[in-house]
């Protein structure tokens, strides 16, 4: 991506949309309990992008959760068709994550490494070259 270009994405049925206006800051496969409840799998898929780039259109509704870290998380979906497309965390504050399978073009999300793998399902393989980290990585700030 260049500086200006718009990626976009939104729900299975369309009633809620998102566009975003920067690159990408993060992107993460992530193994937590509480994101394999979010996506029916073994884990999801985040890309972290800078939250004020993103303006999001129809109606979000949120779940929260606990982290260990004693962070609140709250994930988002569409009330009509149940798709998981977005979260915060008061941990990574500035920072939305749209979920990849929410994405108009897949493409945009390339993972750079696996958060929470301690908590991994033996099932779920992921790339072995990817970075690992049994919980989240040291901050880069």
């Amino acid at each position: 991506m260049s500086e200006g270009d718009v990626f976009s994405g939104g729900c299975a049925c369309g009633a809620v949309r998102y566009q975003c206006r920067a690159d990408p800051i993060i992107a993460t496969f992530c193994q937590c309990r509480a994101c394999q409840w979010d996506s029916g799998g073994g884990h999801s898929s985040h890309l972290g992008v800078a939250a004020d780039a993103v303006t999001v259109t129809g109606e979000v509704r949120f779940w929260e959760t606990i982290a260990k870290s004693g962070a609140v998380t709250r994930r988002g979906f569409c009330p009509t068709c149940g798709s998981p497309m977005l979260l915060t965390s008061t941990g990574m504050a500035g920072v939305i994550f749209l979920t990849a399978g929410s994405l108009d073009d897949p493409a945009v999300f390339r993972p750079s490494m696996v958060v929470f793998a301690s908590e991994a399902p033996a099932w779920d393989a992921i790339d072995p070259s990817l970075p690992r980290f049994a919980g989240m990585p040291p901050s880069r700030t």
